[in-house]
């Protein structure tokens, strides 16, 4: 099966209430980083002229993205909402939210298989995946909204190929959220061009000199095996407001008290190179700091709420003094969502915690995670809307909520 017929399949794809309901809770958390992304500077440059639906995916894309607090999936190294919510929103004009939600579920699976089968060398090699296989998520997500033929469909997978873009190296830049906003923009745009009559090639993701192999894919065909038939079922929430290579040790440690005599962490190589700066300075550089974020944790400070990652606390005594006990190690036998923490505690005993990421959540476990990180960011009453807004039929009630 080529993966352009993988693709057109997925459309016509029957959808369980599981996926739905974990899309109601992606769709909420997406908003919250909508609204709270609209403070950053990306937002101001973007926000004035988008009215067109592929401009306003563009934008909301880039804007979700901005704070990068968005869900994740770690088997395709992206993030899906990101992209696939608001290009499902931007051509979702008419269509009631059962809709809106089979498209999201559709096109997030979409994204995820197309990242699985680019495989790790496409990503290595600087491809942002969010972004890559974002792209052809948007489209797919598009074309079960709009109600593409197949053979339309088959265009506007291969005019996304010639389309999509996005590069690693923006990193730390606006040009990393703005990844997410063009990957959204280019599903939207094939979709409508494929429908209203456009060509491209019919094999434009995996021929030889389609996307696939022009851009270091591995051509993975494992990925449209359909024995786990929602890998979207493993997209992973952030609960605090930093990389999420810090996550599970922030996990881990909930409940330890701040009176330990020394905190040792042990991570995936990986993650030593991304976000292990052992002195920060500013509130950014937090947001990568081993040390910084378990003392943030072990004092009580809220690594939910984005207005704790400052320069004010970067230069707190307390603090600083509490990310000084802390040492972090690599072990290659942790996978990338795994952490494990040996604390010494004031009495001199000893406590080894761990956390996996990849364990299954409950659905009802994360939406309370969820609301919790909702509330911190954008206010209680505005949360609890937004909740009531992704669980309503009526669309328009989310919409509102959104609109600038």
């Amino acid at each position: 099966m080529s993966a352009e017929d993988a693709l057109i399949g997925l459309t016509q794809a029957k959808v369980d209430d599981a996926p739905v309901a974990l899309m109601r809770l992606c769709l909420m958390d997406w908003a919250v980083c909508l609204i709270a992304g609209r403070d950053e500077p990306i937002a101001a440059i973007l926000a004035s002229g988008a009215s067109d639906p592929a401009s306003v995916a563009l934008t909301n894309g880039a804007i979700g993205h901005a704070l990068d607090y968005d869900d994740t999936h770690f088997d395709h190294i992206g993030h899906t909402s990101a992209v696939i919510c608001p290009a499902v929103l931007a051509l979702a004009d008419g269509a009631d939210m059962a809709a809106i939600l089979q498209a999201i579920v559709i096109g997030s699976e979409a994204a995820v298989r197309t990242g699985l089968w680019l495989g790790r060398d496409h990503y290595q090699l600087g491809f942002h995946q969010t972004a890559t296989a974002g792209a052809f998520g948007a489209c797919i997500a598009g074309a079960r909204l709009l109600g593409l033929t197949p053979g339309q469909t088959r265009h506007a997978i291969g005019l996304t190929a010639t389309a999509a873009s996005g590069l690693k190296g923006q990193f730390g830049t606006m040009g990393k959220p703005l990844n997410a906003g063009l990957a959204a923009r280019a599903g939207v745009e094939a979709v409508l061009w494929a429908k209203a009559g456009m060509t491209s090639a019919a094999m434009g993701l995996s021929a030889a000199q389609g996307f696939g192999p022009t851009h270091a894919g591995t051509a993975d065909e494992s990925a449209w095996d359909m024995a786990e038939p929602w890998k979207i079922m493993r997209i992973s929430h952030k609960f605090h407001a930093c990389c999420h290579g810090l996550h599970a040790m922030l996990e881990a440690l909930i409940g330890l008290p701040d009176s330990v005599q020394s905190l040792k962490v042990m991570t995936h190589p990986r993650w030593l190179s991304v976000c292990n700066i052992q002195s920060p300075t500013t509130g950014l550089e937090c947001k990568f700091s081993y040390p910084m974020t378990a003392a943030m944790a072990l004092a009580g400070v809220d690594t939910a709420r984005i207005a704790n990652f400052s320069d004010e606390n970067a230069a707190d005594p307390r603090l600083c003094a509490l990310a000084g006990k802390v040492t972090v190690e690599a072990d290659e036998k942790l996978s990338e969502m795994q952490a494990r923490v040996v604390a010494i505690l004031e009495d001199g005993s000893e406590a080894v915690l761990f956390h996996d990421l990849s364990l299954p959540m409950s659905l009802d476990d994360r939406a309370a995670r969820l609301t919790q990180k909702a509330r911190a960011v954008v206010g209680r009453a505005l949360a609890d809307d937004l909740w009531d807004a992704a669980h309503a039929d009526d669309p328009h009630r989310l919409k509102n909520l959104i609109s600038y």
